[in-house]
């Protein structure tokens, strides 16, 4: 992979001195994703909503056909995610059906390869990041190693072997986990997580989107409960080949008699966007059931605490300097008064018409066009400026040292 990440000067700002070449106008982008998808279309129409040519579309089908693809050196490159394909599902998991839980350990393989196949151009999201971003337990051990505040957990950086079942109930034994979220190392989108919560001998309850059918594991837009322990064994037992990850269950805090919990997305190391998902199940996915909420009501139950949420936020985006957009998943106490990252999320973008947090300076932008703003802002020669979106604020201290676009003036508001 010959692909090159832009080089920073010594204050974290873009280098732009005299050697520096200028890039021709108008700015190229691309965007290797799957054409048609949400998330392509969504990305497109910020890029030419902001003035620019729009982005060359390169197919994950054809990337993992042809073994690579190949970008110009002034090409702006996205990486985007390979999901809601079923022919690069099957690519990549080698299963017939889409719904399929399990196949992650081979996913994660092909999908690095296909990732490190890409040759040439500017990128937008670093290798190194998306294989940490898609392992949760290097995931985990990166943030903490880092100082964020994370869940406790007995399999960070892959330390201890999960074989299954037993492991699973002996780890939560030996750590004094009785209530856990145990997770497929490379899954997303709570495909096969777990919440398991035990009570003293013979007392379990696993809550799962996970519905086990015809001696296979299939991914269910229905909340269920397991209250068997040897089907939840024979769920553990079936995922484990491809990696666990096991955390501890932190008591969330609630809005409204729900559990809460929230997606905030850091670009260019400042948290511009934020949505607070609740659920009456401990998984508060949207696509679960969970409901969006006002990231307002979240703030005024945060108080004063609301701006230490976003710096963390920003500090566990810093851990992976080298791209540009991360989702974070962030998880409020009981009372609203501290916050742990649950995870990192390398395509946790795609939150359709919200727009940025006040002081941010991402107002009135979606999650795609605050994007393409920082790359604007990064080939100022190339922009439009008629047309140019606002200019974002000030990073975290430790991204504004790191992070390629990320701009180091202006406090936060």
């Amino acid at each position: 992979m010959t692909g090159r990440t832009t080089p920073a000067g010594p204050d974290g700002a873009p280098d732009t001195g005299a050697a520096s070449v200028p890039h021709p106008a108008p700015l190229r982008l691309a965007v290797v994703g799957n054409p048609g998808n949400r998330r392509v279309d969504l990305f497109t129409a910020a890029v030419r909503n902001a003035g620019l040519p729009a982005p060359r579309t390169v197919a994950w089908r054809d990337v993992l056909r042809d073994g690579g693809a190949s970008f110009a050196d002034d090409e702006i490159v996205r990486i985007d995610s390979a999901g809601e394909d079923e022919e690069v599902e099957r690519a990549l998991r080698d299963v017939s059906d889409p719904t399929r839980v399990e196949g992650g350990a081979r996913w994660y393989r092909r999908f690095l390869a296909a990732v490190r196949s890409l040759d040439g151009g500017v990128r937008l999201d670093d290798p190194d990041d998306v294989a940490v971003l898609f392992d949760k337990r290097r995931c985990h051990r990166v943030l903490a190693d880092a100082g964020v505040a994370v869940p406790a957990s007995p399999t960070s950086g892959d330390t201890a072997e999960v074989a299954g079942w037993d492991d699973v109930r002996a780890l939560m034994a030996e750590h004094g986990m009785p209530r856990v979220f145990v997770k497929p190392a490379h899954g997303s989108s709570a495909s096969g997580v777990l919440a398991l919560e035990t009570a003293g001998p013979g007392r379990i309850r696993a809550t799962t989107s996970v519905e086990a059918a015809d001696g296979a594991l299939h991914n269910s837009l229905r909340v269920r409960r397991y209250t068997r322990e040897a089907d939840i064994a024979a769920i553990v037992d079936a995922l484990a080949p491809d990696g666990l990850h096991i955390e501890r269950w932190l008591p969330k805090a609630s809005l409204q008699g729900r559990a809460a919990d929230l997606r905030v997305v850091v670009v260019a190391g400042r948290a511009t966007h934020a949505v607070v998902r609740t659920s009456r199940t401990p998984l508060t996915n949207l696509h679960l059931g969970g409901l969006r909420g006002e990231w307002a009501t979240a703030r005024q139950a945060a108080g004063a605490s609301w701006a230490h949420a976003l710096d963390l936020c920003e500090r566990a985006a810093a851990c992976f300097p080298r791209t540009l957009c991360v989702g974070v998943d962030l998880l409020p106490s009981v009372g609203w008064r501290r916050f742990t990252v649950g995870e990192v999320n390398a395509f946790g973008d795609l939150l359709p018409r919200l727009t940025g947090l006040p002081g941010s300076g991402a107002e009135g932008l979606d999650t795609y066009a605050a994007q393409v703003a920082a790359v604007l802002r990064h080939f100022p020669d190339a922009a439009h400026p008629a047309r140019a979106p606002a200019a974002f604020g000030a990073p975290h201290p430790a991204a504004a040292a790191a992070h390629p676009l990320a701009r180091t003036r202006d406090a936060r508001t």
